[in-house]
């Protein structure tokens, strides 16, 4: 190992100054090596962090979707419920209509069913029979009697007309009842496709909000991130900066030996040299090195 050379009292000043220089920035160098990894793993943490927030947002997000395609279809439905609806009503209406025609158009004669005749018959028959009436009630009643016999023969013989007129009355009343239920049953159905479709609107709303709060969660940890990565670069700067300071110090000292060992070897004694010219070319040595610095002025 070669051996140290001899120094200056300046340059040996000058070196031990560079050597606690240089512990100085091995400790600050150490320091900032631990300060970057706790930092660099607070920033993969929170990466980590932003990559579980974002994979949470991606299920309410593909939830809002879903439900703004059920929503989008509740509305196309009622849109056809409330086409079908209209129809149905103006069936309603024209089926109401029909059977108030009809019933006008029945004479109210048809409307007697022979039974009823033979019962206000029998009923003054017995009262014919059982009560002493005076003569011009009697004669009234019986009267009444040959009236409603002929009715009877009146009603027996359009006992087909009348069944024919209510059957189709019955049918015009089914129809009338018929639309009137497809009008509820639309109705109904229109007002739970409604709640449907605003409850639909009410989870995309709640969806949105969930989403809304991850997204401002994760804008906030890129910011947290953000701030770390630019803390980093600020210790590799500083790193950096050390490194080099540290350099030109290392290079500053290795300048100084090498020009001292330069120095050395010039004004080394040669072989057989006196004792007195030993002391002489020494003092020239320190003489020049003096006179190089600036030391002293001849």
């Amino acid at each position: 190992m070669p051996r140290r050379p001899v120094l200056s009292e300046p340059d040996e000043r000058a070196e031990r100054d560079d050597q606690e220089r240089l512990r100085s920035i091995d400790a600050r160098l150490d320091a900032l090596d631990r300060k970057r990894a706790d930092l660099i793993a607070t920033a993969r943490r929170l990466g980590g962090e932003q990559r579980s927030l974002y994979d949470r947002r991606q299920a309410p997000q593909a939830e809002v979707e879903r439900l703004y395609d059920e929503h989008g279809a509740l509305g196309k439905r009622l849109v056809t419920l409330r086409s079908e609806r209209d129809a149905a009503r103006r069936k309603f209406e024209a089926a109401v209509v029909r059977l108030r025609e009809l019933r006008l158009s029945f004479p109210p004669g048809d409307r007697v069913r022979p039974e009823q005749i033979r019962r206000d018959i029998a009923a003054l028959e017995l009262r014919q029979q059982t009560h002493a009436l005076p003569l011009e009630e009697e004669n009234a009643l019986i009267a009444q009697l040959r009236l409603r016999t002929k009715e009877l023969k009146e009603a027996e013989s359009r006992v087909q007309v009348v069944a024919e007129h209510e059957r189709i009355r019955k049918e015009a009343e089914a129809a009338v009842s018929a639309a009137r239920a497809e009008v509820d049953r639309l109705r109904v159905e229109m007002e739970t496709a409604k709640t449907d479709r605003d409850a639909r609107m009410r989870e995309v709303r709640t969806k949105l909000e969930a989403a809304g709060g991850l997204i401002a969660d994760l804008r906030a940890k890129g910011r947290e991130r953000a701030a770390v990565v630019e803390q980093i670069d600020a210790v590799a700067r500083e790193i950096h900066d050390l490194e080099s300071e540290g350099r030109k110090v290392l290079a500053a000292g290795r300048a100084r030996r090498d020009e001292a060992r330069r120095t050395l070897r010039a004004y080394a004694p040669r072989r057989g040299a006196t004792p007195e010219d030993v002391l002489a070319q020494t003092a020239d040595a320190h003489l020049a090195e003096l006179l190089k610095r600036g030391k002293i002025t001849l």
